[in-house]
Protein backbone atom coordinates (compact mmCIF):
# COMPACT_ATOMS: atom_id res chain seq x y z
CA UNK A 1 0.00 0.00 0.00
CA UNK A 2 1.12 2.91 -1.30
CA UNK A 3 2.08 5.95 1.37
CA UNK A 4 -0.21 8.48 2.15
CA UNK A 5 0.61 12.07 0.26
CA UNK A 6 -0.56 15.27 -0.70
CA UNK A 7 0.82 15.14 -3.72
CA UNK A 8 -0.36 13.67 -7.00
CA UNK A 9 2.25 11.69 -8.67
CA UNK A 10 3.36 12.19 -12.58
CA UNK A 11 1.01 9.50 -13.67
CA UNK A 12 -2.18 11.36 -11.45
CA UNK A 13 -1.22 14.74 -12.68
CA UNK A 14 -1.48 14.09 -16.39
CA UNK A 15 -4.94 12.25 -15.97
CA UNK A 16 -6.44 15.11 -13.91
CA UNK A 17 -4.69 17.42 -16.44
CA UNK A 18 -6.27 15.47 -19.45
CA UNK A 19 -9.53 15.30 -17.61
CA UNK A 20 -9.69 18.95 -16.87
CA UNK A 21 -8.75 20.10 -20.33
CA UNK A 22 -12.29 17.68 -21.58
CA UNK A 23 -14.29 19.07 -19.07
CA UNK A 24 -12.96 22.61 -19.99
CA UNK A 25 -13.57 22.32 -23.96
CA UNK A 26 -16.05 20.10 -24.27
CA UNK A 27 -18.50 20.06 -21.36
CA UNK A 28 -18.37 23.95 -20.36
CA UNK A 29 -19.34 24.63 -23.80
CA UNK A 30 -22.19 22.64 -23.79
CA UNK A 31 -23.81 22.74 -20.23
CA UNK A 32 -26.30 25.43 -20.41
CA UNK A 33 -27.86 23.67 -23.35
CA UNK A 34 -28.23 20.69 -21.95
CA UNK A 35 -29.54 21.86 -18.67
CA UNK A 36 -32.11 23.87 -20.58
CA UNK A 37 -33.05 20.73 -22.61
CA UNK A 38 -33.10 18.42 -19.76
CA UNK A 39 -32.25 15.31 -21.53
CA UNK A 40 -28.89 12.95 -21.49
CA UNK A 41 -25.99 14.34 -23.57
CA UNK A 42 -25.34 11.21 -25.39
CA UNK A 43 -23.49 12.96 -27.98
CA UNK A 44 -21.23 14.30 -25.03
CA UNK A 45 -21.28 10.81 -23.58
CA UNK A 46 -20.48 9.40 -26.71
CA UNK A 47 -17.13 11.56 -26.96
CA UNK A 48 -15.81 10.98 -23.08
CA UNK A 49 -16.06 7.45 -24.57
CA UNK A 50 -13.99 7.99 -27.51
CA UNK A 51 -11.33 9.59 -25.87
CA UNK A 52 -11.73 6.66 -23.09
CA UNK A 53 -13.24 8.61 -20.33
CA UNK A 54 -16.26 6.94 -20.66
CA UNK A 55 -15.04 3.30 -20.49
CA UNK A 56 -14.84 0.50 -17.77
CA UNK A 57 -10.96 0.54 -18.14
CA UNK A 58 -10.58 3.73 -17.33
CA UNK A 59 -12.81 3.35 -14.08
CA UNK A 60 -11.12 0.47 -13.12
CA UNK A 61 -7.85 2.11 -13.57
CA UNK A 62 -9.12 5.02 -11.20
CA UNK A 63 -10.82 2.72 -8.91
CA UNK A 64 -7.36 0.48 -8.50
CA UNK A 65 -5.05 3.21 -8.12
CA UNK A 66 -2.83 2.57 -5.08
CA UNK A 67 -3.40 5.89 -3.10
CA UNK A 68 -7.22 5.82 -3.18
CA UNK A 69 -7.02 9.27 -5.02
CA UNK A 70 -8.02 8.26 -8.78
CA UNK A 71 -11.60 8.31 -8.43
CA UNK A 72 -12.27 11.64 -6.27
CA UNK A 73 -9.56 13.27 -8.69
CA UNK A 74 -12.02 12.18 -11.23
CA UNK A 75 -14.86 13.05 -10.15
CA UNK A 76 -13.46 16.51 -8.96
CA UNK A 77 -12.70 17.27 -12.43
CA UNK A 78 -15.73 16.37 -14.49
CA UNK A 79 -18.14 17.87 -12.08
CA UNK A 80 -16.07 21.25 -12.58
CA UNK A 81 -17.01 20.95 -15.85
CA UNK A 82 -20.62 20.51 -15.24
CA UNK A 83 -22.40 18.56 -12.38
CA UNK A 84 -25.32 17.15 -15.15
CA UNK A 85 -23.33 16.21 -17.55
CA UNK A 86 -20.80 14.59 -15.64
CA UNK A 87 -23.53 12.72 -13.89
CA UNK A 88 -24.20 11.47 -17.10
CA UNK A 89 -21.10 10.20 -17.73
CA UNK A 90 -20.14 8.44 -14.23
CA UNK A 91 -23.95 7.58 -13.10
CA UNK A 92 -23.51 4.30 -14.44
CA UNK A 93 -20.28 3.74 -11.91
CA UNK A 94 -22.81 3.40 -9.01
CA UNK A 95 -24.60 0.19 -10.70
CA UNK A 96 -20.85 -0.64 -11.02
CA UNK A 97 -20.16 -0.64 -7.53
CA UNK A 98 -23.15 -2.58 -6.77
CA UNK A 99 -21.77 -5.29 -8.85
CA UNK A 100 -18.15 -4.82 -7.73
CA UNK A 101 -19.03 -4.48 -3.63
CA UNK A 102 -21.73 -7.57 -3.85
CA UNK A 103 -21.42 -9.46 -7.15
CA UNK A 104 -19.10 -12.75 -7.68
CA UNK A 105 -15.61 -12.56 -10.39
CA UNK A 106 -18.03 -14.14 -12.82
CA UNK A 107 -20.60 -11.37 -12.27
CA UNK A 108 -18.60 -8.60 -12.75
CA UNK A 109 -16.55 -9.97 -15.89
CA UNK A 110 -20.25 -10.45 -17.22
CA UNK A 111 -22.08 -7.84 -16.82
CA UNK A 112 -19.53 -4.88 -16.07
CA UNK A 113 -18.59 -4.28 -19.51
CA UNK A 114 -22.38 -4.30 -20.84
CA UNK A 115 -22.95 -1.33 -18.51
CA UNK A 116 -20.71 0.91 -21.33
CA UNK A 117 -20.92 -0.78 -24.19
CA UNK A 118 -18.19 0.64 -26.11
CA UNK A 119 -17.29 4.04 -28.39
CA UNK A 120 -19.68 2.72 -31.08
CA UNK A 121 -22.92 1.60 -29.29
CA UNK A 122 -22.58 3.44 -25.66
CA UNK A 123 -24.85 2.04 -23.29
CA UNK A 124 -25.37 3.25 -19.23
CA UNK A 125 -26.75 1.38 -16.36
CA UNK A 126 -28.82 2.13 -13.13
CA UNK A 127 -28.77 1.92 -9.79
CA UNK A 128 -32.50 1.01 -8.09
CA UNK A 129 -32.47 1.34 -4.38
CA UNK A 130 -35.19 4.38 -3.54
CA UNK A 131 -38.49 3.73 -3.54
CA UNK A 132 -41.52 6.13 -2.61
CA UNK A 133 -42.24 5.06 0.63
CA UNK A 134 -38.21 3.71 1.07
CA UNK A 135 -35.56 6.57 0.65
CA UNK A 136 -33.51 6.55 3.33
CA UNK A 137 -35.61 4.38 5.49
CA UNK A 138 -34.46 1.06 3.38
CA UNK A 139 -35.95 -1.26 5.92
CA UNK A 140 -39.58 0.09 4.69
CA UNK A 141 -38.36 -1.34 0.95
CA UNK A 142 -41.34 -3.35 -0.56
CA UNK A 143 -40.08 -4.58 -3.90
CA UNK A 144 -40.28 -8.47 -3.76
CA UNK A 145 -37.88 -11.00 -5.35
CA UNK A 146 -39.50 -14.68 -4.38
CA UNK A 147 -37.14 -17.32 -6.09
CA UNK A 148 -38.90 -19.94 -8.22
CA UNK A 149 -36.77 -22.68 -8.06
CA UNK A 150 -38.37 -25.07 -10.48
CA UNK A 151 -37.06 -22.88 -13.04
CA UNK A 152 -34.19 -21.06 -11.07
CA UNK A 153 -35.54 -17.65 -11.81
CA UNK A 154 -35.94 -14.76 -9.46
CA UNK A 155 -39.39 -12.90 -9.83
CA UNK A 156 -39.55 -9.54 -9.17
CA UNK A 157 -42.37 -7.25 -8.68
CA UNK A 158 -42.04 -3.20 -7.14
CA UNK A 159 -41.63 0.24 -8.04
CA UNK A 160 -38.10 2.00 -8.06
CA UNK A 161 -37.95 5.15 -7.76
CA UNK A 162 -34.85 8.66 -7.87
CA UNK A 163 -33.09 6.00 -10.22
CA UNK A 164 -29.97 7.67 -12.26
CA UNK A 165 -30.55 6.44 -15.81
CA UNK A 166 -33.79 4.53 -14.67
CA UNK A 167 -35.31 3.19 -18.10
CA UNK A 168 -33.18 3.92 -20.01
CA UNK A 169 -29.80 1.51 -18.81
CA UNK A 170 -28.98 -1.63 -20.82
CA UNK A 171 -28.48 -3.27 -17.41
CA UNK A 172 -30.30 -2.10 -14.31
CA UNK A 173 -29.38 -3.47 -10.97
CA UNK A 174 -32.54 -3.66 -8.17
CA UNK A 175 -32.46 -4.10 -4.55
CA UNK A 176 -35.64 -5.74 -3.63
CA UNK A 177 -36.65 -8.05 -0.56
CA UNK A 178 -35.71 -11.76 -0.28
CA UNK A 179 -36.84 -12.03 2.96
CA UNK A 180 -39.73 -9.17 5.09
CA UNK A 181 -39.47 -10.45 8.52
CA UNK A 182 -35.44 -9.72 8.73
CA UNK A 183 -36.02 -6.06 7.26
CA UNK A 184 -32.91 -4.65 5.68
CA UNK A 185 -30.95 -7.81 6.66
CA UNK A 186 -33.71 -9.55 4.04
CA UNK A 187 -32.49 -7.45 0.75
CA UNK A 188 -30.40 -8.62 -1.73
CA UNK A 189 -29.42 -7.15 -4.87
CA UNK A 190 -29.84 -8.66 -8.85
CA UNK A 191 -29.18 -8.04 -12.29
CA UNK A 192 -31.93 -7.52 -15.08
CA UNK A 193 -30.20 -7.87 -18.21
CA UNK A 194 -31.21 -6.14 -21.29
CA UNK A 195 -34.68 -6.16 -22.98
CA UNK A 196 -36.03 -7.81 -19.74
CA UNK A 197 -39.94 -8.36 -19.94
CA UNK A 198 -41.83 -6.54 -17.24
CA UNK A 199 -39.03 -3.81 -16.72
CA UNK A 200 -40.82 -0.20 -17.59
CA UNK A 201 -39.59 3.31 -17.13
CA UNK A 202 -42.42 5.31 -15.18
CA UNK A 203 -41.85 8.87 -14.29
CA UNK A 204 -39.08 11.13 -15.46
CA UNK A 205 -38.62 13.55 -13.40
CA UNK A 206 -38.22 17.64 -13.98
CA UNK A 207 -35.67 18.07 -11.30
CA UNK A 208 -34.04 21.70 -9.76
CA UNK A 209 -30.61 20.97 -11.39
CA UNK A 210 -28.43 18.25 -12.35
CA UNK A 211 -30.93 18.49 -15.42
CA UNK A 212 -28.66 16.43 -18.18
CA UNK A 213 -29.26 13.83 -16.09
CA UNK A 214 -31.61 11.26 -16.49
CA UNK A 215 -33.69 10.58 -13.13
CA UNK A 216 -37.19 8.50 -13.36
CA UNK A 217 -38.96 5.30 -11.84
CA UNK A 218 -38.58 2.08 -12.71
CA UNK A 219 -41.63 -0.69 -12.43
CA UNK A 220 -41.14 -4.01 -12.37
CA UNK A 221 -44.02 -6.61 -12.78
CA UNK A 222 -43.41 -9.76 -12.99
CA UNK A 223 -39.59 -9.55 -14.23
CA UNK A 224 -38.15 -13.04 -14.31
CA UNK A 225 -34.41 -12.84 -14.22
CA UNK A 226 -32.34 -16.44 -14.15
CA UNK A 227 -30.92 -17.66 -10.70
CA UNK A 228 -27.66 -16.51 -11.89
CA UNK A 229 -28.63 -12.44 -11.80
CA UNK A 230 -28.63 -13.07 -7.64
CA UNK A 231 -25.53 -10.93 -7.53
CA UNK A 232 -23.05 -13.08 -4.68
CA UNK A 233 -25.10 -16.47 -5.74
CA UNK A 234 -27.68 -17.75 -3.98
CA UNK A 235 -25.58 -20.17 -1.64
CA UNK A 236 -24.24 -16.73 0.24
CA UNK A 237 -27.58 -15.66 0.35
CA UNK A 238 -28.91 -18.56 2.09
CA UNK A 239 -26.18 -18.44 4.66
CA UNK A 240 -26.45 -14.58 5.38
CA UNK A 241 -30.09 -14.82 5.96
CA UNK A 242 -29.97 -17.98 7.80
CA UNK A 243 -27.23 -16.33 10.53
CA UNK A 244 -29.69 -13.15 10.68
CA UNK A 245 -32.31 -15.68 11.37
CA UNK A 246 -30.56 -16.93 14.68
CA UNK A 247 -29.31 -13.66 15.86
CA UNK A 248 -32.70 -12.58 15.47
CA UNK A 249 -34.18 -15.47 17.26
CA UNK A 250 -31.31 -14.96 20.12
CA UNK A 251 -32.07 -11.45 20.72
CA UNK A 252 -28.71 -10.63 18.77
CA UNK A 253 -27.85 -7.47 17.07
CA UNK A 254 -25.40 -8.03 14.22
CA UNK A 255 -24.69 -5.72 12.36
CA UNK A 256 -25.27 -7.38 8.79
CA UNK A 257 -24.69 -4.73 5.70
CA UNK A 258 -27.25 -5.02 3.33
CA UNK A 259 -27.19 -4.68 -0.60
CA UNK A 260 -28.12 -0.91 -1.01
CA UNK A 261 -25.67 0.30 2.26
CA UNK A 262 -22.73 -1.85 1.34
CA UNK A 263 -23.09 0.35 -2.40
CA UNK A 264 -23.80 3.88 -0.81
CA UNK A 265 -20.99 3.43 1.83
CA UNK A 266 -18.29 2.27 -1.33
CA UNK A 267 -19.42 5.56 -3.00
CA UNK A 268 -19.99 8.28 0.07
CA UNK A 269 -16.21 9.81 -0.54
CA UNK A 270 -16.74 9.98 -4.77
CA UNK A 271 -20.12 12.21 -3.74
CA UNK A 272 -18.29 14.35 -1.80
CA UNK A 273 -15.68 14.64 -4.40
CA UNK A 274 -18.51 15.82 -6.96
CA UNK A 275 -19.55 18.34 -4.75
CA UNK A 276 -15.78 19.55 -4.40
CA UNK A 277 -15.59 20.30 -8.12
CA UNK A 278 -19.27 22.09 -8.29
CA UNK A 279 -17.50 24.33 -5.22
CA UNK A 280 -14.49 25.10 -6.48
CA UNK A 281 -15.94 25.70 -9.83
CA UNK A 282 -18.36 28.28 -8.84
CA UNK A 283 -15.12 29.81 -6.47
CA UNK A 284 -13.22 30.23 -9.42
CA UNK A 285 -15.88 32.08 -11.00
CA UNK A 286 -16.57 34.33 -8.05
CA UNK A 287 -12.63 34.65 -7.38
CA UNK A 288 -12.19 36.19 -11.26
CA UNK A 289 -15.22 38.09 -11.10
CA UNK A 290 -14.06 39.90 -8.27
CA UNK A 291 -10.60 40.46 -9.83
CA UNK A 292 -12.38 42.09 -13.00
CA UNK A 293 -15.61 44.08 -11.78
CA UNK A 294 -14.44 47.28 -10.93
CA UNK A 295 -16.82 49.52 -8.40
CA UNK A 296 -15.89 52.74 -6.69
CA UNK A 297 -12.79 53.10 -8.63
CA UNK A 298 -11.45 49.57 -7.51
CA UNK A 299 -11.66 45.57 -8.14
CA UNK A 300 -13.93 44.47 -5.61
CA UNK A 301 -11.54 42.00 -4.50
CA UNK A 302 -9.45 44.96 -2.73
CA UNK A 303 -12.47 45.14 -0.48
CA UNK A 304 -12.18 43.51 2.20
CA UNK A 305 -15.55 42.12 2.81
CA UNK A 306 -15.27 40.40 -0.22
CA UNK A 307 -11.78 39.30 0.20
CA UNK A 308 -12.64 37.53 3.27
CA UNK A 309 -15.59 35.71 1.79
CA UNK A 310 -13.42 34.05 -0.90
CA UNK A 311 -11.18 33.18 1.86
CA UNK A 312 -13.56 31.72 3.65
CA UNK A 313 -14.64 30.01 0.44
CA UNK A 314 -11.50 28.61 -0.62
CA UNK A 315 -10.82 27.14 3.03
CA UNK A 316 -13.49 25.29 3.22
CA UNK A 317 -12.61 23.78 -0.23
CA UNK A 318 -9.81 22.54 0.83
CA UNK A 319 -11.11 20.97 3.79
CA UNK A 320 -13.53 19.38 1.65
CA UNK A 321 -11.17 18.15 -0.37
CA UNK A 322 -8.92 16.75 2.38
CA UNK A 323 -11.57 14.90 3.87
CA UNK A 324 -12.52 12.83 0.82
CA UNK A 325 -9.18 12.10 -0.02
CA UNK A 326 -8.44 10.88 3.71
CA UNK A 327 -11.26 8.57 3.27
CA UNK A 328 -10.52 7.58 -0.17
CA UNK A 329 -7.36 6.47 1.18
CA UNK A 330 -8.61 4.51 3.93
CA UNK A 331 -11.35 2.91 1.87
CA UNK A 332 -7.87 1.80 -0.93
CA UNK A 333 -6.11 0.99 2.36
CA UNK A 334 -8.53 -1.49 3.98
CA UNK A 335 -8.46 1.02 7.01
CA UNK A 336 -12.63 0.98 8.30
CA UNK A 337 -14.23 3.77 8.81
CA UNK A 338 -14.63 3.62 12.74
CA UNK A 339 -15.81 7.49 13.01
CA UNK A 340 -17.62 7.25 9.70
CA UNK A 341 -14.75 9.26 7.90
CA UNK A 342 -16.77 8.28 4.70
CA UNK A 343 -20.12 9.81 6.34
CA UNK A 344 -18.07 13.11 6.99
CA UNK A 345 -16.45 13.40 3.86
CA UNK A 346 -19.76 13.07 1.65
CA UNK A 347 -21.69 15.56 4.44
CA UNK A 348 -19.25 18.15 4.74
CA UNK A 349 -18.18 18.23 1.18
CA UNK A 350 -22.31 18.67 0.07
CA UNK A 351 -22.79 21.59 2.61
CA UNK A 352 -20.09 23.44 1.61
CA UNK A 353 -20.83 22.64 -2.25
CA UNK A 354 -24.05 24.41 -1.32
CA UNK A 355 -22.89 27.22 0.92
CA UNK A 356 -19.91 28.35 -1.44
CA UNK A 357 -22.01 28.19 -4.58
CA UNK A 358 -25.11 30.58 -3.14
CA UNK A 359 -21.91 32.88 -1.98
CA UNK A 360 -20.50 33.21 -5.52
CA UNK A 361 -24.35 34.11 -5.78
CA UNK A 362 -24.28 36.77 -3.67
CA UNK A 363 -20.34 38.31 -5.00
CA UNK A 364 -21.47 38.60 -8.25
CA UNK A 365 -24.97 40.43 -7.16
CA UNK A 366 -27.49 40.68 -10.15
CA UNK A 367 -25.03 38.85 -12.58
CA UNK A 368 -24.82 36.10 -10.24
CA UNK A 369 -28.77 35.69 -10.55
CA UNK A 370 -28.95 35.45 -14.30
CA UNK A 371 -28.32 32.55 -16.97
CA UNK A 372 -25.66 34.92 -18.11
CA UNK A 373 -23.29 33.57 -15.84
CA UNK A 374 -22.91 30.19 -14.51
CA UNK A 375 -22.86 30.02 -10.95
CA UNK A 376 -26.58 29.75 -10.64
CA UNK A 377 -27.10 26.69 -12.40
CA UNK A 378 -24.05 25.79 -9.86
CA UNK A 379 -25.84 26.25 -7.21
CA UNK A 380 -29.21 24.35 -8.66
CA UNK A 381 -26.85 21.76 -9.12
CA UNK A 382 -25.29 21.62 -5.61
CA UNK A 383 -28.88 21.14 -3.75
CA UNK A 384 -28.27 17.35 -4.57
CA UNK A 385 -25.37 16.67 -2.70
CA UNK A 386 -27.09 16.84 0.52
CA UNK A 387 -29.89 15.01 -0.92
CA UNK A 388 -28.89 11.88 -2.81
CA UNK A 389 -26.96 8.83 -1.14
CA UNK A 390 -27.64 9.69 2.10
CA UNK A 391 -28.93 13.21 3.02
CA UNK A 392 -26.71 15.13 5.51
CA UNK A 393 -29.85 14.20 8.15
CA UNK A 394 -28.54 10.32 7.75
CA UNK A 395 -24.67 11.26 7.17
CA UNK A 396 -25.17 13.21 10.77
CA UNK A 397 -26.73 9.66 12.69
CA UNK A 398 -24.23 7.54 10.90
CA UNK A 399 -21.72 9.67 12.26
CA UNK A 400 -23.19 10.07 15.69
CA UNK A 401 -23.69 6.89 16.01
CA UNK A 402 -20.34 5.62 14.96
CA UNK A 403 -18.98 8.48 17.85
CA UNK A 404 -21.08 7.63 20.38
CA UNK A 405 -20.12 3.75 20.67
Amino acid sequence: MAEFTFELNDDQKEVRDWLHGFAADVMRPAAAEWDEREETPWPIIQEAAKLGIYSLDFYAQQFFDPTGLGVPMTMEELFWGDAGIALSIVGTGLAAVGVLANGTEEQIGTWVPQMYGDANDVKVAAFCSSEPDAGSDVASMRTRAVYDEAKDEWVLNGTKTWATNGGIANVHVVVAVVDPELGSKGHASFIVPPNTPGLSQGQKFQKHGIRASHTAEVVLEDVRIPGSCLLGGKDKLDERLARAREKAKAGGGERVKNAAMATFEASRPAVGAMAVGTARAAYEVALDYAKTRVQFGRPIIENQGVAFQLADMATQIDAARLLVWRASWMATAGKPFTNAEGSMSKLYASEVAKSVTAQAIQLLGGNGYTREYPVERMHRDAAIYTIFEGTSEIQRMVIGRAIGK
